[in-house]
């Protein structure tokens, strides 16, 4: 009989593993964008994403099949770099997208003055992102960025759902005054 549990368990371990193995891949990239948009540094990034990951990996055997599993790594996710935002005193960090422009720009044969100015478009709302306070930057990137809802919002910051509403009208205020700044305007 114990050796009957043993080969469950091992059974039921290996098993596990391969489901993680198989989120991990699918999700390596999304949590990575996440990160990245958060924090605004790929270096720091790659380390929380790889640490949300951990984290997750060691608490598997507590994931709820019925919650999504999108809502609940980037939950980890998020806190995770709310708490390198806290430990680092960096809320206001530099944006880096050398890599992001990279990656746009490999694919493209000959880019047309409407693909440039699309991506100097998006190149200054990621600075005026990287510009909000994390208070800001946070509920923003999983509202925009990541499509969360307000209730996930809500729940991954541990706040009320009228907050997470509040906090996103300040944080397009915000997003609105920078971006004007940034091109000269009023």
């Amino acid at each position: 009989m114990a050796s009957y549990n043993r080969l469950n368990v091992r059974k039921s371990t290996v098993a596990r593993n391969a489901a993680f193995e198989i989120l991990y891949r699918e999700y390596y990239v999304r949590v990575l964008g996440l990160c990245r948009r958060l924090l605004n540094s790929n270096e720091l990034a790659e380390d929380a994403t790889q640490e949300a990951f951990m984290r997750a990996y060691k608490s598997f055997r507590k994931y709820r099949s019925e919650q999504p599993f999108w809502q609940w790594i980037a939950a980890i996710a998020s806190n995770h770099c709310i708490d390198v935002l806290r430990q680092q005193n960096r809320a206001n960090l530099v944006v880096d997208d050398e890599a992001t422009e990279v990656e746009q720009l490999a694919g493209a044969q000959a880019p047309v003055l409407s693909d440039l100015i699309s991506l100097q478009e998006a190149e200054s709302l990621n600075r005026a992102v990287g510009k909000l306070s994390a208070k800001y930057r946070v509920p923003l990137v999983l509202a925009y960025f990541n499509q969360c809802s307000y209730d996930e919002i809500a729940t991954q910051l541990q706040i009320s759902r009228n907050h997470v509403g509040v906090l996103l009208l300040r944080a397009k205020q915000r997003l609105r005054v920078e971006l004007e700044a940034a091109e000269g305007g009023p």
